[in-house]
C-alpha cells in the first residue's frame, strides 16, 4: 500500500453545503437580479399569449381584459411580473453603475444593495396598488 498521500487532498471541501454559507447583502441582491431575470423571461409566455389575443379581435381584448380584471391569479401574474421587472431594472441600473466605477468599494457595494431592496420594495407596493 501506498501511505503516501497527495498534499492538496486534506485542503479541499469533501461536501460543500450551500445552506451553511452567510452571503453578504450584495452577492444576494446580485443572485435575485438574475432570478428577476429568468422570472421576466418565463413571463414573456404569459404577456406574449394575452397581447395576441387581446389584438386578435375586439372580443379577444375584451376577453383578456375581463381575465385580468376579474382574475385573482391573473392580477397576482401581473403583480408578479411588474415587481420582476421593477426589481431588475433598479438591480440593473445599479450594476450599470458598477460597471462605469461607482459604488466598487466594499462600503458603496453593500449602500447600493441596500439602496436597491429600498426602491424596489417601494416599487412592488406601487405595482400592487396600480394592479389591484
Amino acid at each position: 500500500m501506498n501511505s503516501k498521500k497527495n498534499p492538496s487532498q486534506g485542503k479541499r471541501p469533501v461536501n460543500l453545503d450551500l445552506t451553511s454559507l452567510q452571503f453578504p447583502l450584495p452577492s444576494l441582491v446580485s443572485i435575485t437580479h438574475r432570478i428577476s431575470g429568468i422570472i421576466l423571461f418565463v413571463g414573456l409566455i404569459f404577456l406574449f399569449w394575452a397581447f395576441d389575443v387581446s389584438l386578435s379581435s375586439p372580443a379577444g381584448f375584451d376577453a383578456v381584459k375581463d381575465a385580468i380584471t376579474g382574475n385573482a391569479l391573473a392580477k397576482i401574474v401581473c403583480w408578479g411580473l411588474l415587481s420582476a421587472l421593477g426589481y431588475h431594472v433598479v438591480a440593473g441600473v445599479r450594476h450599470l453603475l458598477m460597471d462605469i466605477g461607482y459604488g466598487e468599494s466594499l462600503e458603496g457595494g453593500q449602500r447600493g444593495a441596500q439602496l436597491v431592496i429600498v426602491i424596489s420594495a417601494v416599487l412592488v407596493i406601487l405595482s400592487g396598488v396600480w394592479v389591484w
